[in-house]
């Protein structure tokens, strides 16, 4: 059977191939003996429990992150729509804030036209009353010079000056 590995001249014994292959069959008892594939199995198996560990904790590591990407979205959207609703706010607090300002002025040009209308108010009877009394004085003159020239003694001019003190008072 080993006969093809030993030529026609040389023994079995001094054929190099026949001594590597005694030497290979021992180094494979050898790995036996010392149960070398089973420290090889282990060694694999434990990567592949150590691979496997770690791609459990990759999942675990993703699926967190899905949560924490989750919660910061929910937030972003819960901080969105609370800005929403305060540019709502500020924009109602805004028109109200016209409103109020454009009753106030209107309030503020009623109070003004009151006070003008009041103000032309006095000035007219003012102006009436100075009127009046510069009629009265123009009266009291002309009637002056009227009872002069038909009065012309003494006696009817101290009548005259009492009538003239007199006349203001009574026409006012």
């Amino acid at each position: 059977m080993l006969t093809f590995l030993a030529s026609a001249d040389t023994p079995l014994l001094s054929n190099p191939e026949t001594w590597v292959g005694v030497a290979f069959l021992a180094f494979v008892a050898l790995m036996l003996y010392y149960g070398i594939p089973k420290l090889i199995g282990s060694a694999l198996d434990a990567r592949a429990d150590r691979i496997r560990k770690e791609l459990d904790e990759a999942r675990r590591l993703r699926e967190e992150a899905q949560q924490i990407l989750a919660d910061y979205q929910r937030k972003a959207a819960t901080a969105e729509q609370e800005a929403g609703e305060i540019i709502k706010r500020a924009e109602e607090e805004a028109r109200a804030l016209a409103v109020e300002t454009r009753k106030s002025l209107q309030e503020s040009l009623e109070r003004r036209t009151r006070a003008a209308e009041e103000k032309i108010a006095r000035s007219e009877a003012q102006a009436v009353t100075e009127v009046r009394a510069a009629a009265v004085e123009q009266a009291v003159a002309a009637a002056e010079q009227i009872l002069k020239g038909r009065l012309g003694s003494k006696g009817s001019d101290d009548l005259i000056t009492g009538a003239i003190n007199d006349l203001p008072g009574r026409l006012n």
